[in-house]
């Protein structure tokens, strides 16, 4: 058993940005909420929904992305040569 370099450091680079899909993907969501609290007219209101469902978008990819990228660092690690 032998590290792959190579994928190695493109599971890292991913593992960096799903660091920040973890932390903007809540905010959006929330930012949505907090604007459904406060706007109450007909053209804002859906806007908060459209911050809501992107946000809820996002969450969804985020959890794609974790798995994606941890079965890459996997399989960089675990490879048998």
């Amino acid at each position: 058993m032998s590290t792959d370099v190579n994928l190695l450091s493109k599971a890292l680079i991913r593992l960096g940005i799903l660091v920040l899909f973890f932390i903007a993907s809540p905010i959006i969501t929330t930012m949505g909420f907090k604007a459904l609290n406060r706007f109450t007219e007909a053209p804002y209101i859906y806007i908060a929904y459209a911050i809501i469902l992107a946000g809820l978008a996002s969450l969804i990819f985020t959890i794609i992305f974790a798995f994606k990228t941890f079965r890459i660092l996997k399989d960089a690690i675990f490879t048998s040569k």
